[in-house]
C-alpha cells in the first residue's frame, strides 16, 4: 500500500497508467450497475404491467362476485337452471398489456422496440390461473377469487457487446378479489 502510494506522490509520471487502469476499471462498475438498474427496471415495469391488466381482469367479474356477495357467497357463480354454475370474465389481458407499456405483436412475441428499431424487451407466454373462491364457502380469507399469472420476459443486455446472453425470467404477479364490506 505504501509503494503505490509513493508511485502516485511521484513526480515522474509512474502513476499515469495506474490512475488510467483505475479510472477504467470504475468506468467498467459503474456501466455494469448501470446495466443491471436497467434490466431490474425494465422487470419491475413488465411486472407491474402485467399485474394492471390482470387486475383489470379480475374487476371484469366484480359484478358476478358481488352478485355471490349479495347472496351470501363470495364466488363467481350465477344461478342456471335451478343451480348455480361457476361464470368468470377472463378478458384479453394480452391487448391490455399491449396497451399499457406500447407493445407491438410480432411472430408470436409481444415487443417494445426503440424508435430506431432496437429491441428494448419481448413478452411472451402469458398464463393466467383463476381460482374461484369456493361455493357457499362464507368469507375466509383464504377462500377469496384471486388471479396468478406468469409471463417470460426477455431483456437483451447492453453491457459487454455480445458476450453476455439477453435476460430471460419468468415474471409472476397474483391479484385477487376482496369485498369491500
Amino acid at each position: 500500500m505504501d509503494k503505490i502510494k509513493q508511485i502516485l506522490r511521484g513526480k515522474g509520471g509512474a502513476g499515469f497508467p495506474l490512475i488510467i487502469a483505475i479510472t477504467l476499471s470504475l468506468v467498467i462498475i459503474f456501466t455494469g450497475i448501470s446495466e443491471y438498474f436497467r434490466l431490474m427496471i425494465i422487470a419491475q415495469g413488465v411486472r407491474d404491467a402485467v399485474q394492471a391488466a390482470v387486475i383489470s381482469t379480475v374487476v371484469e367479474n366484480y359484478d358476478d362476485v358481488y352478485h355471490g356477495v349479495r347472496e351470501g357467497y363470495s364466488g363467481a357463480y350465477q344461478p342456471y337452471a335451478g343451480d348455480f354454475e361457476e361464470s368468470l370474465d377472463y378478458g384479453d389481458i394480452y391487448d391490455r398489456l399491449d396497451g399499457i407499456l406500447g407493445l407491438s405483436y410480432n411472430s408470436g412475441y409481444h415487443e417494445k422496440r426503440t424508435p430506431d428499431g432496437k429491441l428494448e424487451f419481448k413478452a411472451w407466454n402469458l398464463n393466467v390461473d383463476i381460482r374461484n373462491a369456493p361455493f357457499a364457502s362464507g368469507d375466509h380469507a383464504s377462500d377469496r377469487f384471486e388471479a396468478d399469472s406468469t409471463i417470460l420476459l426477455e431483456v437483451p443486455v447492453s453491457f459487454g457487446g455480445k458476450l453476455l446472453p439477453p435476460m430471460t425470467i419468468k415474471v409472476k404477479t397474483s391479484a385477487g378479489y376482496t369485498p369491500r364490506f
